[in-house]
């Protein structure tokens, strides 16, 4: 059985339009432990009966990026050598950076799954190297990235492409969309939920809502047909602020249901 411990950053310090994502690990905890639901995934296993699960509660971050970034990677260091997967719950996306990074310095280079609206591919957005605009730009200059497959992506600009083209990003379209365009990938598997990969209309609760986005059961049929050992993931970029009757939250929780039912099925990563 893989242990996975729950945590969250609440920290929004490089959102580059509108604060309120520090917020997001608050909520999404909130309506994780709700009596309004039960601890059951669609997978079947429950979280604290079937999964061993443990919830850490945020981070003391300081929103001084390098900092929070020296932070994040210690404690993923500890659970690495722990045996213990991170489960990480954000905050904006630029988080993502260091728990990559750590995660590749326990296990080497990563493959990633990453679920967006945004490409976050920028060499910089507003003059910020580390916006959340940028992370898969500063995971894939570091070699962090054996592999990058983004789902959902919906906004590609010139600039954009012409990053992934840089980096050998693989891009699934959504024009068409359908869950078995994306690949079963190889394990080490790292998994980056941006809630605004999925449509706006399930998921309201986000500082840049972008249309024809992802349905929730793509998502999960996606998540599903994973079958390599996955030594982190992280669901991102909720802002509570946002939200319509809670329901984004919700959708974070269920989404922490199934990616711990996951991260349990497919076994740990052996090197």
């Amino acid at each position: 059985m893989t242990a996975i411990r729950l945590f969250g950053f609440p920290t929004d310090i490089n959102s580059s339009f509108e604060r309120g994502a520090a917020g997001g690990p608050a909520a999404i905890r909130a309506a994780l432990w709700s009596d309004r639901g039960n601890m059951a995934s669609e997978l079947g296993p429950e979280i604290g009966i079937d999964i061993a699960f443990a919830d850490d509660g945020d981070l003391p971050l300081t929103e001084r990026t390098a900092e929070d970034d020296a932070a994040i990677r210690r404690h993923v260091a500890m659970l690495c050598e722990d045996g213990e997967v991170p489960l990480a719950l954000g905050g904006d996306h630029a988080v993502t950076f260091p728990l990559v990074e750590a995660a590749a310095a326990c296990f080497g280079p990563v493959t990633i799954l990453h679920v967006d609206a945004h490409p976050d591919l920028y060499d910089d957005f507003g003059g910020n190297p580390r916006s959340h605009a940028s992370p898969f730009a500063r995971i894939c200059e570091a070699g962090h990235a054996k592999r990058l497959v983004q789902v959902g992506i919906r906004t590609l600009n010139r600039h954009c492409r012409d990053q992934a083209a840089r980096f050998g990003v693989d891009i699934v379209p959504m024009a068409g969309f359908v869950p078995q365009a994306v690949p079963i990938l190889d394990g080490p598997l790292y998994i980056s939920v941006d809630l605004d990969g999925i449509d706006p209309s399930e998921a309201p609760g986000v500082a840049h809502p972008e249309p024809g986005g992802l349905t929730v059961r793509e998502l999960i049929a996606v998540l599903h047909k994973q079958t390599a050992p996955i030594v982190g993931a992280d669901i991102v970029e909720h802002h509570p602020g946002r939200d319509v009757g809670g329901v984004t939250a919700i959708l974070g929780a269920k989404l922490v249901r199934e990616l711990a039912a996951l991260i349990d099925r497919n076994g740990p990563y052996r090197n």
